[in-house]
């Protein structure tokens, strides 16, 4: 297995210090969900017309690009028009970057039916593998929100059994939103997992760091979420791609620099099990 760390982790920093840093922590890769002031990094002269240089920069600092995170969300209907105008930016992007893997989201109206919605994703998730270059790439939605669980996971996947299309492992979304075990999990995914997402949490709601579900994000390896046992299962699967190190300093400023959390989860992980 590869670790790759997030730009959602390191909002500050541009180019140079992605590549150096990443260099100097060990990184394999690293996966772009935004750059500087920019969330969706198709709109950014260093993914279009530059992205040949930086693609140069990145892969000269030991750095492939683990993956694109996209804000693409298929299970909403409203959203197929600029679903499919952020997919063929991101197409153009990946290709660019030499990169495979599209993070995407479910989503949807909480209140339907998921056989509803998913029946929505379908057809979305259609017509993006319509788009040229599409089935080039590997499009993951992520198991988040109400397809955090088994039941969600495994009829969204059936509902698209497309090999271009498969699940983003989020092991701290399944262990404490959806509460459910690692079994139960990898039994859903059943071999259609393609990219991972690693962090972890202690429950404590009175701590100055709590979330709204009274959890509060931690180093990996020192909270509550059995992430040893969860990443030796995934492996016992033949998994033997990305684990990815979700640190998510842009949403939540007051989360450690990049400059601790970083180098801390590559000691963890490669420590753990590389």
């Amino acid at each position: 297995m590869k670790i790759a760390f997030m730009t959602l982790g390191c909002p500050g920093w541009d180019l140079d210090m992605i590549c150096s840093r990443g260099h100097e922590y060990g990184y394999d890769g690293v996966d772009f969900r935004g750059y500087l002031d920019t969330i969706d990094i198709t709109q950014r002269h260093e993914f279009t017309t530059g992205v040949i240089g930086t693609r140069r920069m990145l892969n000269d600092a030991g750095l492939e690009i683990s993956a694109i995170s996209s804000s693409i969300t298929v299970c909403v209907s409203e959203k197929l028009k600029s679903n499919l105008d952020e997919a063929r930016r991101t197409i153009a992007v990946a290709e660019g970057l030499g990169a495979r893997n599209i993070r995407i989201f479910g989503g949807g109206d909480p209140q339907a039916e998921a056989r509803d919605l998913a029946a929505i994703g379908r057809d979305c998730i259609e017509s993006i593998l319509a788009l040229d270059g599409a089935q080039n790439l590997h499009w993951l939605f992520e198991t988040h929100d109400r397809w955090g669980d088994a039941a969600g996971i495994r009829l969204l996947l059936d509902a698209i059994p497309n090999a271009a299309f498969g699940a983003l492992w989020d092991i701290g979304n399944t262990c404490f939103a959806a509460k459910e075990t690692p079994e139960d999990t990898l039994n859903a995914l059943r071999g259609r997992i393609g990219y991972t997402h690693i962090k972890d949490a202690i429950y404590d709601p009175q701590h100055p760091l709590a979330m709204k579900d009274g959890w509060h994000y931690v180093s990996p390896g020192s909270g509550q979420f059995p992430l040893v046992e969860m990443i030796n299962k995934l492996k016992a699967t033949g998994y033997d791609g990305w684990l990815q190190f979700e640190h998510e300093k842009r949403w939540i400023p007051n989360l450690p620099e990049p400059e601790i959390a970083f180098p801390a989860f590559a000691t963890w992980a490669r420590s753990s099990f590389l």
